[in-house]
């Protein structure tokens, strides 16, 4: 059993290695996903250990959140499994809208709760900032949620470094998630800083950039899915980035690992960030996901590691 750490100052414990779950119940974003495969993901995990499972309203939405509901429900051991999700979307006359402010976001927890068919959520996400609620307001309504018992800890995603010091004002973010992989490193600038200074856990989302970091692809490939219009799979940028790719493969290989198992274990070498959650659509992925624990690496190959991919 993988031992688990704190999720920053969260009070949440956790298997470093979560799931992301927007292939569970996320028609919006796939299409043709199985329901039951979707909830054999989330077993799968259970099952192994993982304790830690990541979704959103917008998944769906709110399917991946019922499915999980369902799921545990079935096993009937709540008090075990730490569930993070998210709200900032509403849908008005069919269009999507991002709303920050007090009302909607407690609004958006009691629903949250109902289809999660839970009495309280272990970390709530401000999903996206909108662009008039002030954050320390957007905060202050998830911190009389918390002090009601209904959520135990408080995320912001998707904020600039402006955003998270006016939502962190009075100290009460534990979490943030944002964007960030070998391919993306603009976290570290001031986000990642920020967050180490200030004892959050910084959870990096499309750790893997989308597939490109384990490995798989080759430059003859195409796509028709949320890549096809992604900038790191155009062109001449593609080929480099599997290029840059094919030099860490080097080192996987004297490891005897997994690529995509040697990127994440990168991660978690990296200051303020204690978890990951990868995303999964079959459940042996699930397991394999598993696999990024057992990798040690050496300062030296953490340093090798960061050089190929800078600039």
């Amino acid at each position: 059993m993988a031992e688990h750490i704190q999720i920053g100052k969260s009070g949440l414990f956790v298997n470093s290695i979560g799931l992301g779950t927007n292939a569970v119940g996320g028609h919006n974003l796939y299409p043709n996903l199985s329901e039951e495969t979707g909830k054999d993901l989330i077993r799968t995990a259970l099952d192994n250990g993982i304790n830690f499972l990541d979704t959103a309203f917008i998944y769906g939405p709110g399917r991946s959140e019922e499915l999980i509901g369902e799921v545990i429900k079935e096993r009937g051991n709540r008090e075990e499994i730490v569930i993070a999700t998210k709200g900032a979307h509403k849908f008005v006359n069919g269009e999507v809208k991002l709303d920050n402010s007090p009302a909607f976001l407690k609004e958006s927890v009691e629903s949250s709760l109902k289809r999660l068919q839970t009495d309280y959520i272990d970390l709530f996400y401000i999903h996206f900032p909108d662009e008039s609620t002030p954050k320390d307001e957007a905060v202050g309504a998830l911190k009389e949620l918390k002090d009601q018992g209904k959520i135990k800890s408080i995320g912001v995603s998707n904020f600039s470094i402006e955003q998270l010091k006016e939502a962190n004002k009075d100290g009460y973010v534990d979490v943030l998630q944002s964007e960030y992989n070998l391919f993306k490193r603009d976290a570290e600038k001031d986000l990642l800083p920020y967050t180490a200074e200030n004892n959050l856990s910084f959870i990096p989302y499309f750790p893997l950039a989308s597939g490109l970091l384990g490995g798989k692809y080759t430059k003859d490939m195409t796509f028709d899915d949320l890549r096809g219009n992604d900038p790191l799979f155009q062109g001449q940028t593609f080929i480099r980035n599997l290029e840059k790719v094919e030099q860490i493969r080097e080192i996987a290989f004297t490891k005897n690992v997994e690529l995509a198992h040697l990127v994440l274990a990168w991660y978690l070498t990296q200051d303020s960030i204690d978890v990951l959650i990868p995303g999964a659509k079959k459940p042996e992925q699930v397991k394999n996901n598993l696999k990024t624990l057992d990798v040690r690496l050496t300062a030296d190959e953490i340093e090798k590691i960061s050089q190929i991919f800078k600039g």
